[in-house]
Order: structure tokens, then C-alpha cells, then sequence
């Protein structure tokens, strides 16, 4: 029997075989021939593995060529964001504006005066794209710009408080997600972390006993992430910056998701601005590029010029700096607040946040009636009123009224059919995210803006593995 069996596998045809047939042809010009050889072979030791020998030369050549085609695909896929979060931060966060996407693409496809003085034909800084800007839209004397704003806070620290003390109040030793935590930020700096206050009340009579020879700045955090509600008290900006400046140490306010809108306009709570930060006396202000500033990822520091100075003397700067496509679309979404009564309509995160619930219900229209068709008449695919969050640690209990479309399944066993569809809809060629909320998937429409995609993407719903769960 063992010899009938080997004999039966010596009828496999041969690599050379294989490489002779039209789809092996085919895959060489799509993926080159040293793939193609490696991805033949692997098809082969599969069948033997198997004691599969009933396929002819073409039909491993196909096989391999599927092969090459799946590793082909991109990691980084595209995919529709329903869960609520417009700014979610496992999903990317913010999405470009148009304005940034195309100045990327030139960026990408051609020579940029990056570092070049055109004007003197001398070696120049790439902050300066981006300065003029910055300072006027913040009311700051300079800026810079780093990597993100957890970078920036790093080379904050470390340029000014290295072997020195950082003053912070204990309730605003925060967390983000990533596991970045201050005082781990501060120890990495090589600065020394001085506590003052309790969780909960920190008052001026604090920072001023903590001050001393060895204090190299006081750092204020805004707490975007969390709130602390109840018996609470915390020393104001300006009021903390004109005891700094009476210490003579610097102030540095952290904004973290910082803004340069008042987004109360879009009907959230009203946010402490970048500009409202530097006119209340902090020396340096930190903030983010992707949360609400809705731009590319980057780190941004204002302030006062010989502190900006002093920064980009430090050897971490070059470490933390940002490349010019990054910068590229940066200068185009600064230009865009240039213009706040236009904002909502050419920068997407402040379009999503401000989408009205009107506007959901007529998307919504043209969503149920297609997810119904697909999933039958064991699910029950209707719209219902939810909230969306902003998301990437801003405004953590601020809410936007929204409508999702609530799909649940009409028998028993619902938590498990459930996560099927949900892994089911998340293997669409597009993968749609949503979340499973009170016995139900909720797919959040306010990110959704391709209607047509979205249908479209729905076609191939039944042919995926997974695809029990809709039966």
C-alpha cells in the first residue's frame, strides 16, 4: 500500500511542468519568476502533504498564482468605520481633507524645497513651511513640529527639566492609550517627576511650596481622557502661569487632542483652543495633529522663541522630526482654519462631527433595505437612535446624537450569531467595523459617506467564510 502511494505522488507533475503552463506564464509577469518558482513548490509539497494527486500542471499553477494574489494584498486595508468613533484610534483616526491628500501626492511624486532656501539658495528649515502658520493661527511667537504629540511633551521635558523636576499635579498624572503614561514620559526624559496636590484638589499653595532651585518647569495636562467629578479643585492657566513667571520657570500647558476651533459651534462642550492657551500665559503648549486639529499624524509645540529655540538645538529634534509628506499635508489643512466658516465642509472630522441626525436617516434609507436583502428573513435589519463619541481620548463623556442601523437575529443563540456576522461583515472586501451593543450590531452611520461603496461591497456578503451566520 506504502508503495502505491508513493508511486501515485511520483505522477505530480514537476516544478519545470508547472512553470510551462499558461497561469504559471501569467503569474511570472504579474509577480516575477523566483515568486512564482517558491509559490509552485509550495503548492506541490501542500498536494504532498496531502496525497492529493488527481490535479493536473495547470492546476497547481493556478493555485499558486492564487497564492501570490492573496500575498499580494495589503495589510493596511481600507475599511468603513461604523462604530461610532469618528476619531478612533486602532482605525486611524483623522481623515485627511482633499486639500491634504493632494498636497501629499505632489509631495510624494516630485523634489521639494524641503530643507532648501529657494530665495538664497541656501540649506533651509522645514519648520518654516509650516510656522507662519502656526503662530498666526495660535497667537503664539514660534513653533515646531515633531512626530506626535507624546514626542513632543518627550522633547519638552527633556530640553528643559532634564536632571531638573517637573511640577504636576497628582490629578493629572494621566494614561492614554498605548500604555503611555506621564510620569514614564518624564522618567524617560531624564526629568524628576514632583507630585503636588491629591487625586482630586490641587490648589496654588501647592505648585508654589513644590518650587524651588532644582525646578526645571511646571507642566499643566489637560485631562481630555477622563473627568474627575464631585469635591475637585485645580489651579486655572493663567493663574498657574503668572506663578511661574514670578518663580521665573517656564509654564507648559499640554493640550493633548488640542483644537483650534471653539467645537462648540458643532455641538460638543467647548474645548480649551491652542490660542486660548497661549493667551492665558503658558510659556510652551503641546498638542495633537490627528485628533481635533483632523490632520495628519504630528506633534505641535508654540510658545515663546527662545524656548522654541532651544528645542530645535536638541539632538532628540532631528529624532522626532516629521518628513516632508507629513509636512506637505500639513500646510494644506492649516490653510483650511484660515477659513473656520468653511471648516465642516472641507475638513472631514468636523464634517462627521457635525453631520445632523436628518441627514443619517436618509443614508439609512438606502442601507437597511440592502443589508435586509442580504441577510434574509432570520434577521431583523432596522434603524435606531444611538450616540457617537468623538474618540482618540477627546471629550470622553461628550456624546453626538446619531442612527444606526440595529441588525438582530429573530431566533435563539443571538449572542454567537452575533459575533459571526459581525467577523462575517469584518471579511468583506472592504471590512466593516461596527459593535455589538444591548443584544444587537449596531452599525453607526455618521462615518458613512459612501453610500454606493458600501452597497456595492455588500455583493460578495454570502460567498465568505463565516457566511453560516446568515443562514
Amino acid at each position: 500500500m506504502q508503495k502505491a502511494a508513493t508511486a501515485a505522488l511520483r505522477r505530480l507533475p514537476s516544478v519545470d511542468e508547472v512553470m510551462r503552463t499558461a497561469a504559471a506564464e501569467g503569474a511570472v509577469a504579474g509577480f516575477g519568476r523566483s515568486a512564482t518558482v517558491a509559490a509552485v513548490r509550495g503548492a506541490l509539497a501542500e498536494a504532498r502533504a496531502r496525497g492529493e494527486v488527481s490535479r493536473d500542471a495547470e492546476a497547481f499553477a493556478l493555485a499558486a498564482r492564487a497564492s501570490l494574489e492573496q500575498q499580494a494584498r495589503p495589510n493596511l486595508k481600507p475599511v468603513f468605520n461604523l462604530t461610532g468613533t469618528v476619531l478612533h484610534t486602532n482605525l486611524g483616526r483623522a481623515l485627511l481633507a482633499e486639500a491634504a491628500v493632494e498636497a501629499a501626492t505632489i509631495a510624494m511624486r516630485n523634489a521639494v524645497a524641503l530643507e532648501f532656501d529657494l530665495g538664497g539658495g541656501r540649506r533651509g528649515e522645514r519648520d518654516e513651511l509650516v510656522r507662519d502658520l502656526l503662530c498666526e493661527l495660535t497667537g503664539a511667537e514660534d513653533a515646531t513640529v515633531v512626530n506626535n504629540n507624546a514626542a513632543a511633551v518627550l522633547l519638552v521635558l527633556n530640553t528643559l527639566a532634564k536632571g531638573r523636576e517637573a511640577i504636576v499635579s497628582r490629578g493629572e498624572l494621566i494614561e492614554i492609550g498605548g500604555a503611555f503614561r506621564m510620569p514614564e514620559i518624564m522618567s524617560r526624559a531624564g526629568a524628576r517627576l514632583m507630585e503636588v496636590g491629591t487625586t482630586n484638589r490641587t490648589h496654588k499653595k501647592d505648585y508654589a511650596g513644590a518650587i524651588g532651585p532644582k525646578t526645571g518647569l511646571i507642566l499643566k495636562v489637560h485631562t481630555s481622557n477622563y473627568r474627575i467629578e464631585g469635591f475637585t479643585k485645580e489651579v486655572g492657566a493663567r493663574e498657574l502661569a503668572a506663578l511661574a513667571h514670578e518663580h521665573k520657570v517656564p509654564l507648559v500647558n499640554d493640550l493633548g487632542s488640542g483644537t483650534l476651533v471653539d467645537i462648540a459651534r458643532y455641538g460638543l462642550k467647548h474645548e480649551p483652543t491652542v490660542a486660548e492657551a497661549v493667551a492665558e500665559g503658558a510659556d510652551l503648549v503641546t498638542f495633537s495633529g490627528d485628533k481635533l486639529f483632523g490632520g495628519p499624524q504630528t506633534g505641535f509645540i508654540v510658545g515663546r522663541k527662545a524656548l522654541i529655540e532651544k528645542l530645535n538645538k536638541n539632538a532628540l529634534k532631528r529624532a522626532l522630526r516629521v518628513d516632508k509628506i507629513r509636512l506637505a499635508a500639513l500646510e494644506a489643512t492649516l490653510r483650511l482654519y484660515r477659513d473656520p466658516d468653511r471648516l465642516a465642509e472641507r475638513l472631514p472630522t468636523y464634517r462627521l462631527l457635525a453631520r445632523p441626525v436628518k441627514e443619517l436617516q436618509a443614508v439609512a434609507q438606502r442601507v437597511v433595505p440592502a443589508l435586509a436583502a442580504k441577510l434574509g428573513q432570520r434577521w431583523s435589519v432596522k434603524t435606531a437612535p444611538c450616540s457617537s463619541q468623538v474618540g482618540s481620548g477627546a471629550l470622553p463623556v461628550e456624546t453626538l446624537p446619531s442612527l444606526a442601523v440595529a441588525i438582530v437575529p429573530a431566533g435563539r443563540g443571538g449572542g454567537g450569531l452575533l459575533k459571526a456576522l459581525s467577523n462575517t461583515l469584518r471579511k468583506l472586501p472592504v471590512p466593516v467595523v461596527g459593535r455589538i451593543e444591548k443584544d444587537a450590531l449596531l452599525l453607526d452611520l455618521r462615518c458613512l459617506e459612501d453610500v454606493d461603496g458600501f452597497i456595492a461591497n455588500l455583493a460578495t456578503l454570502t460567498s465568505l467564510e463565516g457566511s453560516d451566520a446568515l443562514a
